[in-house]
């Protein structure tokens, strides 16, 4: 699918049809596609968890206030940020200079930098754990739908709740929630308004 055409296609799912499943295989093609994505020092903090089983949906709906789409999706997936992700860096570096893409000095002063930036500064962790999962999840809806597939982001509601459904880990913070699946074709509503690009775009110089 076209870029233009995928983007315009994409849009929040009201509804599911619950006998549509999707496998490991088809979920594994789309996050293959989602480890591009950009994140702060390339330090790629953003975590997925994933439900497909009626068992775990039907737990997570009654969490989520009883909305159906957590339940009639063939997936609901939740997106994190991990608080200690930075402490990773140096052995996501380590093939870089390996490689030779970066030498030694380099290395360690990068090295040196993110544990500068994120040490005892769980403000600005929280804030690049928002930035790099959004942009993560964006990217994941994106090539879900050029698979196929539609999807709704979501809050997150009873994080609690969530986490032990989920076994998230401490340090994986929920972000927000995506329920993936084959759309309801029925009555699907017209896309509401959009303002015009003048509106939200402002040329400063």
């Amino acid at each position: 699918m076209e870029f233009i055409e995928l983007a315009k296609s994409r849009r929040s799912a009201i509804n599911f049809q619950s006998d549509v499943k999707i496998s490991a295989s088809e979920l594994q093609e789309i996050f293959e596609i989602v480890k591009t994505h950009p994140s702060s020092y390339n330090i790629q903090t953003t975590h997925y968890y994933v439900v497909t089983s009626e068992e775990k949906k039907a737990l997570v709906k009654k969490a989520s206030y009883e909305q159906h789409k957590t339940l009639s999706a063939s997936a609901t997936i939740i997106v994190c940020g991990d608080s200690d992700g930075y402490k990773e860096a140096p052995r996501l570096y380590e093939g870089m200079k390996m490689l030779g893409i970066i030498d030694e000095l380099e290395y360690n002063d990068t090295i040196e930098t993110i544990n500068k930036l994120y040490s005892n500064n769980p403000t600005l962790i929280e804030e690049d754990n928002l930035r790099n999962a959004s942009l993560s999840a964006m990217l994941f809806m994106l090539a879900a739908k050029d698979k196929g597939w539609d999807t709704c982001p979501m809050h997150v509601k009873n994080e609690h709740i969530i986490k032990e459904i989920y076994n998230i880990p401490e340090n994986h913070q929920p972000v927000l929630m995506i329920t993936l699946g084959k759309s309801v074709t029925d009555n699907i509503r017209p896309r509401g308004y959009r303002k015009p690009v003048g509106e939200f775009v402002h040329f400063v110089d």
